[in-house]
């Protein structure tokens, strides 16, 4: 008598829990697109800076930004920056990811992943700090969280030994 009655356990089981699964499923998902685009921004950063060892205006430094990972234009925004009197320029690049998988985006607010690299200067001269009005031309930052991961860089021109 009570195989009758556990018949239909197993099916009522898998129903209740099916559901936790698939959302399981599509959070892995989601963490996997943000890491890619962790990744994106790192090498973007790098491209960038190569870019402001040669050529430290800002238009050019994001369109090798953008050029370099393949992001969204919109979410992307770049930063030069140097050290007081030294020849190194330093760009930091954030990107805000989209958290739009089905289901998980909603729950979830965009995240933005940073990275910042490092490079001496080809003309050898102290690069220049990026203007107020620069930055203003620059992709706006948006409001959101800010709980980024960031990977950091350096990168030098040259070998080292």
């Amino acid at each position: 008598m009570s195989g009758k009655r556990d018949e239909g356990q197993a099916a009522t089981e898998l129903a209740l829990v099916l559901p936790l699964l698939m959302l399981l499923a599509l959070l892995l998902v989601q963490v996997t697109l943000v890491a890619r685009d962790q990744i994106l921004v790192v090498h973007a950063a790098r491209e960038a800076a190569r870019e402001a060892a040669v050529d430290p205006r800002p238009a050019s430094i994001r369109k090798a930004a953008i050029r370099a990972s393949g992001l969204k234009v919109g979410g992307l925004r770049t930063e030069l920056s140097s050290e007081g009197g030294s020849s190194i320029v330093t760009v930091r690049v954030e990107y805000r990811s989209p958290t739009d998988v089905v289901l998980v985006g909603p729950l979830l607010p965009d995240i933005v992943v940073g990275a910042k690299a490092a490079m001496r200067s080809e003309s050898g001269q102290p690069a220049a700090e990026t203007s107020d009005e620069q930055k203003k031309m620059q992709e706006p930052r948006h409001s959101g969280a800010n709980g980024a991961s960031e990977g950091s860089e350096r990168a030098w021109s040259g070998l080292t030994h």
